[in-house]
């Protein structure tokens, strides 16, 4: 498999769009079936943190004012990340605070993004969550850390990830699964999916 730059962000609230800013990030590359490198930090945008998202976070204002600028964290992960492909976990959430935050430094993203989520739900129709968390907990993959800090939530998506190109290659016989691949299948329906890996078996 070629890299993947697997990415989680915490943030203010649900949307760029609504004034939310991004607090901290996330970032583990994938490649040959194993993580390859990572990148973590904590980011002042200057956005005030509401106590519920600290409750859920364990992110204070505190920690944000102290952190580096958004901007000087945005560009340096941009760099870190490059042009390799990108995937999250509910990727449109993960994709408008990237594609925002880009923005605000005058960068564009130059790949697309794909979705541990989508793929989830048409590659383990039987689990009985996809949330993240509990879709982990259900494949018994490795518990990366504390939920809702986004290096930990990264590692799992990507663990996620490897674990659903294993039960491709495994049960459905597909030996090579790529960036691409992953955005077919997350673009069917659930009944198309069954097919499509049918033949390919």
């Amino acid at each position: 498999m070629k890299p993947i730059a697997v990415i989680d962000f915490e943030t203010t609230g649900m949307s760029p769009a609504q004034q939310a800013r991004a607090t901290e990030i996330g970032v583990v590359i994938i490649e040959g079936g194993q993580i390859t490198a990572r990148y973590q930090s904590l980011m002042n945008s200057g956005a005030w943190v509401p106590p519920f998202i600290e409750q859920l976070t364990g992110i204070s204002n505190a920690m944000v004012r102290s952190a580096p600028p958004a901007a000087e964290v945005m560009h340096e992960v941009a760099e870190f990340v490059g042009d390799i492909p990108m995937l999250a976990h509910n990727a449109s959430f993960d994709q408008k605070f990237w594609d925002a935050e880009l923005g605000l430094i005058g960068r564009t993203r130059v790949q697309h993004f794909a979705c541990s989520l989508l793929l989830s739900r048409r590659l383990l129709p039987g689990a009985p969550s996809h949330k993240l968390g509990n879709i982990n907990r259900w494949a018994c993959l490795p518990d990366t850390g504390k939920a809702h800090r986004a290096l930990a939530d990264a590692e799992m998506a990507a663990n996620l990830t490897l674990h659903l190109c294993k039960v491709l290659r495994e049960q459905h016989g597909r030996s090579a699964v790529d960036h691409d691949f992953l955005r077919q299948l997350q673009g069917m329906s659930a009944a198309k999916v069954r097919a499509l890996l049918a033949a390919a078996g």
